[in-house]
Parts: C-alpha cells; structure tokens; sequence
C-alpha cells in the first residue's frame, strides 16, 4: 500500500541543538497512528515541521507522493494535510460557529471579485460552508454551544473546537498534538469515538498522546520516538515489550 504520508532521514535544529535526527517513517491511509516518546523525543517539533510551521533542515516529506517539504502552512492545508495545538487556540471574540466558518476550504471572501460583488456562486459557498459548520458541530456534540465565544467553553470543549477547525478544512490527514490532555475522562471517551468514526470516513489520523490508555485503545502502529530518533514502531503490545523503550522512558536501563 502506498504510504499517505512518508517521512525521510527529516532534521532540524536549533541553535546548533540537532532536536529531529534523520526521522524516517511512513503513515498508512485510514489509519490512526500514534506517535508516543517521553518529553524531549521532538514528536511536536516533528509536527511542526510535517506541517510547515517551521522548515526542515534537511530530509523528505512527501504527503500523497507529493513533496511538500518547505511548503508554508496554508499550502500544506490546502493540500489536505492539518494539524491540531497542544493548546486549543482561537480568537476570543468569535462564536464557536464563526470558528468553524473560519477554517472552512474555499471562503469566497479570499477573492476580491466575490467579496466585492456577492455573486451566486459565493452566497451558494457560504450556505455550503454553514452547513457544514452546522453538522460539525453536531458531530461533535457542540451545536447547542454554537453561538457561545470560544472563551465560555471548558479545556475539553476548546479541544473539540480545534478538531472541528481541523474538519472544516477537509483534510485526508490530521495531526492531533495531545487531544487528551487536560480532558476530563467522559469527554476522553468521547474524543476517542469521534476519531473511530473518522477513521471510518476515511480520514487518516496521526496523534502524539501520553495517555498509553489512549493509545492502546485506539492506534495501529504505533511509532516510539527518543532523542529525536525514531526508536521503534508496532502494535502497542509490541513496543511497550521493547526494552529499548522501557529505557527510554524510565532513564535506566530495563532488567
């Protein structure tokens, strides 16, 4: 099967600190892939990179056989590749709704032609962009929220509002850096049946986590990365046996 996202031999530094260290491995589509690591791996520099917010130094990134390595963000977004925050962001003033319409693909007020004249084919966009708004919020639960500022919702909530965002983009991947954190069980469970279902809408998912619970749950494969490196990949059961990473964690050596 043709790998949807293939990384090769990937680097980056900072101040002469080498924080990606030739990362190389591939994402399968319709697959939920767990990226796991003690702090310092590089997993959400990783992200960064994958996603254009910071170029690579070096390496490959090809994203449906095309390179996108060096792109800015929004070319990656376009090209149906996006990404979550670790911290939910958004504009404080703005609806939950007005968040969804924001990130919506193709917004007619990006050509000045439409903007200005308000022809058919723009009206016809907004109300596509509404409605799709409208049934994401619903998906995730947040339709009766619709109208609340992106400020009256709790940590959970936010982070439900920042994979709607993700959706309105139509992407075929989503980077999810740590959905889980901060979120309250129930939403937990939750948040692991709306990416089951995504999954089965044929969205592929690649996610950084630190609840192992998590991520036993609901990840086939799952890449371990240390010090920049990717240490080993497999089922969970597979790489939570590996001595190598029981090391990488503990800081000692395993028995």
């Amino acid at each position: 099967m043709t790998p949807l996202l293939a990384l090769d031999k990937l680097r980056r530094a900072f101040y002469g600190l080498e924080v990606l260290r030739g990362v190389t491995f591939t994402v399968a589509p319709g697959t939920i892939t767990g990226l796991i690591g003690p702090n310092g791996a590089g997993k959400t520099t990783l992200f960064n990179v994958v996603s254009g917010l910071v170029p690579p130094d070096a390496g490959s990134i090809a994203f449906e056989g095309r390179e996108i390595a060096g792109l800015s963000p929004d070319a990656v977004s376009r090209a149906g590749l996006v990404r979550t925050f670790q911290v939910a962001r958004g504009f404080p003033r703005l609806s939950v709704f007005q968040h969804l319409m924001l990130y919506g693909r193709d917004q007619p007020g990006e050509s000045l032609w439409h903007a200005v004249l308000g022809t058919r084919a723009a009206r016809q966009r907004e109300e596509e962009l509404a409605e799709r708004a409208w049934e994401t919020a619903r998906f995730l639960k947040l339709d009766r929220l619709i109208d609340n500022p992106a400020t009256a919702l709790s940590g959970g909530q936010k982070k439900l509002l920042e994979i709607g965002r993700a959706l309105m983009a139509e992407p075929r991947l989503v980077l999810l850096d740590e959905p889980t954190a901060g979120v309250n069980p129930t939403l937990r469970n939750e948040l692991g049946e709306h990416l089951l279902v995504l999954q089965r809408r044929g969205i592929t998912v690649l996610l950084i986590e630190h609840d192992m619970g998590f991520i036993a749950s609901l990840c086939n494969p799952v890449i371990v990365m240390a010090e920049g490196r990717v240490l080993t990949e497999g089922t969970f059961d597979q790489v939570t046996a590996d001595a190598r990473v029981r090391e990488a964690y503990l800081g000692q050596r395993a028995a």
